[in-house]
């Protein structure tokens, strides 16, 4: 069976790891016959946003800890992340992605990336093994591929920019399609950047899974 790993990066839309994203990709996995394994780094979130109001609350919350809920409990600290035990990797989206994982949402073209994150991202590019990225996730492709990658995000210009800005080619794509940049092997689709339902988000990320398993 082939492994597919999957790093989270907090619990909700808006300051973790997309909830729905995360359980579609990981039931898209199942579905295609592989298993998931979930990792997040043990840090600090930027903040905690109240998902009722918007608002930032005065709490502050652990990564791994909070992305535990979604994984129910079956998640390993990133930092001790083997790449070679693992067939392929998957990024959900959420802001987690761009506060987290990196800090793409404050310093935008600008921004750094957490060491344990880029060291799992890189180890796939640099062995050629597939990578899938959800939702505003694609921005951290052209942190870790070549000049010149092709991603999506959707089509969001300012998102888009900064995608260009860090290196990328960026290609509008619909939310039920996928780009697959084949010198790289690396995948995304817009997910929640375009999704207006639930049934809109899976679409993308049904494809996606599908061709991230095949390639495997």
């Amino acid at each position: 069976m082939k492994k597919i790993a999957v790093i989270l990066s907090g619990c909700g839309v808006f300051d973790g790891a997309e909830i729905h994203e995360s359980v579609l990709a990981l039931l898209a996995i199942e579905r295609n016959g592989a298993s998931w394994h979930c990792f997040a780094p043990d840090i600090e979130q930027l903040h905690v946003v109240n998902h009722k109001t918007g608002e930032v609350t005065e709490e502050t919350r652990n990564v791994l800890t909070e992305s535990a809920r979604i994984a129910r409990g079956q998640i390993t600290d990133l930092s001790t992340f083997n790449a070679s035990e693992y067939d392929a990797l998957l990024l959900p989206g959420g802001f987690g992605a761009a506060k987290n994982l990196t800090d793409f949402a404050i310093s935008g073209a600008e921004c750094s990336i957490n060491t344990h994150v880029a060291s799992a991202c890189r180890a796939f590019s640099q062995s050629g093994k597939p990578a899938g990225y959800l939702c505003i996730a694609p921005t951290i492709i052209p942190m870790i591929y070549e000049k010149g990658v092709r991603g999506t995000i959707g089509n969001d210009p300012d998102t888009a920019a900064a995608f260009q800005a860090l290196g990328g080619e960026h290609i509008n794509c619909p939310v039920d399609e996928i780009v697959y940049d084949e010198r790289y092997n690396v995948l995304s689709t817009p997910a929640y950047m375009l999704a207006g339902s639930i049934a809109e988000a899976a679409a993308g990320i049904d494809k996606l899974v599908k061709k991230l398993v095949e390639l495997a």
